[in-house]
């Protein structure tokens, strides 16, 4: 995301722009947000017949698969990479589906990921054999520690589709079936990530190896749930793949399946509220006063946004959704810097392979340093070569390479500029802002010294820039904090507690593209029903690619 004006003209911009003279209504459903979780319910719905009206903020449509382009260069703001993506997997299986097949993705090669830990360097290797014979070899004497490890994520990753199939039932069903996941869920599910790989092995730099992608959910292993480890991690062991063209190419392929079926994504499209009235939900409320009837209406704003800010505070008590939220919290904010070389990607040597750079191998401790002080080191700085990763880069930038950074922060730093407007919030913001990408773009030059004097172009983004283009109050690019309390949460679902308003992206299931798209199926399978929806699944599964 961006803190400098955008050139709209030269953008990928996917969707309608909104005025109430286009709405071509009644819809059968209104989906406030496009990101993955909102497009993927649009998707199903529209396969089904419906017609769909999909509102975004935003100038495009996407979430955090739109990309932006500045100064003749274009950056990915929230896709890096996608793993299970080189085969038949379910997840290729969905996003054929709602991309019409027109997708196609390449591979990052043999190695996805390079930690640096310290003063050491490890490998993730593509494929499971792959993958664990390189830890192997660096960690001889712990073989069965590994072996153990990738037993355990295994088993909690086949027991996903079970307790996500827990999503769909309504509460007096949930209520009922409960005693028989609590039985069939292994207690790795309440589990923290740090404890279970304490039980795992007490090899500290294995560990951290193991650990090492916890940006992916913005947690480090004391705080997080081995939930979402085990799914990230084995989301990524058969490699990892770059839609070809760039991210912004989901949206772009999702789009005509919605438009075949009536519906349309408006984008500059700001809802205000979702207008409930004697319990039942009646449709939205825009910005500019138009009212929007529909007694179907998905939200794809998370949960927090849903239940806090576009719900009237009467409608949400009335709920319990006060009693509810607190559960629950923000995830992680983020530092963004985005940039533009003067070379090729080939000609500079840039790789494929990501960047997670660590001080040390105490995630937990670096983390908490870094908060309580912010000159304290980095706790990690993620490195994403994008140009290096889409073979079709070259072609619509021929002679230039883009870089992204990625590394946490906290919002607290930056509230004091919170009710200012993007792009004019003054010289003490862009001061600040300045200071952390000079001390990002260091580590950069660090780990490749190649690049000083061939930087071009380089912006910095802050939580703000977040909340300005994603509706979010706290910077919180993960929506809810994956902890093991957010799993415990049987109202995150697809289904509210107001007749007629329906949740979906990764609130609704898990962090990530993936995840989001999982959670737009089960949110279009809760509002259409196993039996409409059940058919048009088996046949998707059915499918065999051309």
């Amino acid at each position: 995301m961006s803190t400098s004006k955008t050139n709209k003209a030269n953008s990928p911009r996917i969707g309608t722009r909104f005025r109430d003279w286009r709405l071509d209504g009644p819809y059968d459903a209104v989906i406030v947000g496009s990101g993955m979780g909102g497009l993927s319910t649009a998707a199903f719905l529209s396969e089904l017949g419906w017609k769909v009206a999909v509102l975004e903020q935003h100038y495009t449509a996407g979430g955090y698969t739109h990309s932006y382009e500045r100064k003749g260069y274009e950056w990915d703001v929230g896709l890096h990479y996608i793993g299970e993506m080189g085969s038949l997997t379910l997840a290729r299986r969905l996003m054929d589906f709602i991309t019409g097949g027109q997708l196609q993705w390449a591979s990052l090669g043999s190695i996805y990921d390079r930690f640096f830990i310290g003063d050491k360097v490890f490998e993730a290797k593509a494929g499971k054999r792959a993958y664990r014979d390189e830890l192997v070899s660096r960690f001889p004497q712990e073989a069965k520690a590994i072996d153990a490890y990738l037993v355990r994520i295994a088993k909690v990753r086949r027991l996903i589709p079970l307790f996500a199939a827990a999503k769909l039932l309504l509460p007096w069903q949930r209520k009922w079936i409960q005693p028989v996941l609590k039985m069939l869920l292994p207690r790795e599910f309440n589990m923290t990530t740090g404890a279970v790989m304490a039980e795992v092995t007490s090899d500290r730099d294995l560990t951290a190896v193991l650990t090492g992608q916890w940006g992916d959910h913005g947690l480090p292993p004391g705080q997080s749930s081995f939930i979402i480890h085990a799914l990230v991690a084995s989301h990524y062991l058969e490699g990892a793949f770059f839609p070809v063209g760039g991210s912004w190419r989901i949206a772009d392929t999702i789009l005509p399946k919605i438009r075949a079926a009536g519906g349309e994504v408006f984008t500059y499209a700001r809802v205000k509220q979702i207008l409930v009235e004697q319990g039942k939900t009646q449709g939205v409320l825009m910005e500019d006063g138009t009212r929007i009837d529909c007694a179907c209406v998905v939200s794809s704003a998370g949960a927090v946004n849903t239940f806090k800010h576009l719900l009237s505070p009467v409608e949400a008590a009335r709920a319990g959704y006060d009693k509810l939220l607190p559960k629950v919290s923000p995830s992680t904010a983020h530092l963004g810097v985005y940039i533009g070389l003067k070379q090729t990607a080939q000609a500079l040597g840039l790789p494929k392979t990501n960047f997670w750079i660590y001080p040390s191998n105490d995630y937990d401790g670096v983390l908490q340093r870094f908060v309580d002080d912010k000159d304290a080191p980095l706790p990690v700085v993620y490195i994403s070569f994008p140009s290096a990763k889409d073979p079709d880069f070259e072609r619509r930038y021929p002679g230039k390479a883009t870089v992204e950074i990625v590394a946490p922060c906290t919002y607290a730093w930056f509230e004091k500029w919170e009710t200012t407007i993007w792009g004019k919030r003054g010289d003490d913001y862009e001061s600040v802002k300045a200071q952390w990408g000079e001390r990002l773009m260091a580590v950069l030059y660090e780990k490749m010294p190649q690049l000083q004097g061939q930087v071009d172009y380089f912006e910095v983004s802050t939580p703000l820039s977040t909340n300005w283009f994603s509706g979010y109050q706290r910077g919180e690019a993960y929506g809810l904090s994956h902890d093991p309390q957010r799993f415990k949460q049987d109202w995150l679902g697809p289904r509210s507690k107001i007749d007629g308003l329906w949740l979906t992206g990764q609130d609704v299931m898990s962090v990530g593209i993936v995840g989001a798209m999982v959670g737009g199926t089960l949110t279009a399978t809760a509002i259409a029903g196993v039996r409409r929806m059940g058919p048009l699944l088996a046949k998707l599964m059915m499918r065999r690619r051309a």
